[in-house]
């Protein structure tokens, strides 16, 4: 299953880079990207796992730009 959400207020391209990495080492995570100036992510995951792949992605987000708002 393929998940966009919109990143708004994201300020810092190497901080999504971060973002990126982290979220791409979530078990269960077949890929994620985070777009800077577009303020999207793209992750793969199976159907079943994706809302707790969110919510730790969620927290990855906050713990490296704390003002970041998250859209589905």
């Amino acid at each position: 299953m393929k998940k966009i959400v919109k990143l708004r207020d994201l300020e810092c391209a190497n901080c999504a880079a971060k973002m990126e990495t982290g979220i791409r080492a979530l078990p269960g995570v077949e890929s994620a990207a985070v777009n800077f100036m577009a303020e999207k992510l793209t992750v793969e995951a199976p159907a079943e796992q994706m809302d707790a792949i969110l919510a730790q992605a969620e927290k990855i987000i906050h713990r490296l730009e704390p003002d970041v708002r998250i859209q589905a």
